[in-house]
């Protein structure tokens, strides 16, 4: 029998760690957002 991956996938908690909620929460997430947006990034979160 084959070991499990290390990654297991989960929606939810994917986007409450790294969301786009989650950014806009801190002083340095909403700088994050900012950032991608002037680089022009169609995704700015998960």
């Amino acid at each position: 029998m084959k070991a499990k991956g290390t990654y297991q996938p989960k929606k939810k908690h994917r986007s409450r760690v790294h969301g786009f909620l989650k950014r806009m929460a801190t002083a340095l997430g909403r700088k994050t957002i900012k950032r991608r947006r002037a680089m022009g990034r169609k995704k700015l979160t998960i």
